[in-house]
């Protein structure tokens, strides 16, 4: 007995140990001048982050979607970021289809910006936030930010959602850390591919 021990406690000696596998960090790619062509095309997803926000006025831990003082603000070099970007977007001549925004007031707000004010936007509660949620409570953030990202889009046109960068880090890890970044996605119906994502910084160039 005491034999088949020690050849037992041998064998588990020399067998490798099971590691578990950390997934790989994010890599973020920037958008390249002939990526960001394609876009004339349409079939993709264009996802920003919010302008740029005044760090000194946080959240409140239960903000209201109707009252902007229970929320952290853009400042005004986001409002002028947005605005550039909206700019940016028609002097491109990208054709955008529908418009989804959070209902948090810095979104609703940059979304105005790049659009204007009569641009027809579709506000989803399901895009708020997912700062500070439990688990529980980002899986409907989640999933409605994954079926955007997902679902096709209308030949010839694109897909516009202006959200937060919590949101894409809980949905595929990558956080976008300037504020007005933009994502790019191809839709794949059950899933979704990265292309690329556009700083702040870069529209001067891609547009040349």
């Amino acid at each position: 007995m005491r034999v088949f021990a020690f050849l037992l406690l041998a064998l588990m000696v020399c067998l490798p140990v099971a590691r578990a596998q950390t997934p790989a960090p994010f890599v973020e790619r920037l958008l390249t001048r002939e990526q960001f062509r394609k876009l004339d095309d349409g079939g993709f997803v264009i996802y920003m982050r919010h302008g740029k926000t005044d760090p000194t006025r946080p959240d409140q831990p239960e903000p209201k979607f109707d009252d902007c003082n229970t929320q952290r603000p853009l400042n005004d070099e986001g409002r002028k970021m947005a605005a550039d970007i909206g700019k940016s977007l028609r002097q491109a001549r990208i054709p955008i289809a529908d418009i989804y925004v959070s209902p948090m007031c810095r979104t609703r707000e940059s979304a105005q910006l790049v659009f204007g004010r009569d641009a027809r936007v579709i506000v989803v509660d399901e895009l708020f936030s997912s700062t500070n949620q439990t688990s529980e409570q980002k899986k409907p953030i989640v999933e409605a930010t994954r079926r955007l990202m997902s679902a096709p889009v209308a030949p010839g046109k694109n897909r516009f959602i202006m959200a937060h960068a919590p949101n894409l880090a809980d949905t595929m890890g990558y956080f976008p850390k300037q504020e007005g970044t933009v994502v790019i996605f191809i839709p794949q119906g059950s899933g979704f591919e990265y292309v690329g994502s556009i700083r702040p910084d870069m529209w001067p160039e891609l547009l040349r």
